[in-house]
């Protein structure tokens, strides 16, 4: 975890270095999360994102922009009824942006997700999720001149959310799959 941390700050302070523009805002919406993978039968779940980003622009259309997201998400899974399994995650992603001069962008890049917590209902299951996510995404959006935007992103799970044994009721071999819908705002700190 230490190596992800250290390796994020890097690029960050890299992108620094080379930044033409900088801007700093909040980012919020919702996301639809489920699970995809293994034999698991499960319904999608909305849930939350806020958060911060900064953008830090080279050139007029590429930019390399982390965010810092308290995120939830998880699936009504079918066990004996549907039932809420929460994640709640601090996500971290880095996302390479390439901007069109009409506003229109598209990004994609990778995502280290932290638990924070968790509310399963099957007591049964200790530690549901691992502390650990990691993924990639990819998204579409619009920003305006003035730093008001919006934007759709997908995030596909790369490794296992379940950290239980698979003595129990469900295979733990399932990953995250989420739809970010977001609002944001981006702030010129620096052109």
């Amino acid at each position: 975890m230490r190596k992800i941390s250290l390796l994020v700050l890097l690029s960050v302070f890299s992108s620094a270095a080379f930044a033409q523009s900088f801007s700093i805002g909040p980012k919020a919406g919702i996301n639809i999360s489920n699970y995809t993978g293994s034999d698991i039968e499960s319904d999608a779940l909305v849930g939350f994102h806020l958060g911060g980003m900064m953008n830090f622009g080279i050139g007029q259309v590429f930019s390399i922009q982390p965010e810092v997201l308290f995120s939830t998400q998880g699936a009504k899974i079918d066990n004996g009824g549907k039932r809420e399994f929460k994640t709640s995650y601090v996500t971290v992603p880095v996302m390479l942006k390439f901007r069109a001069k009409g506003g229109f962008y598209f990004e994609f890049g990778p995502q280290a997700s932290f638990k924070t917590g968790e509310d399963v209902p099957d007591q049964t299951i200790d530690h549901f999720a691992k502390n650990l996510d990691l993924a990639g995404a990819v998204g579409l959006g619009y920003q305006a001149n003035f730093g008001l935007g919006i934007g759709a992103r997908y995030i596909a799970g790369f490794s296992k959310v379940g950290d239980f044994d698979k003595n129990a009721a469900m295979n733990p071999d399932f990953k995250n799959s989420v739809i970010q819908l977001s609002l944001f705002f981006a702030i010129p700190a620096h052109k």
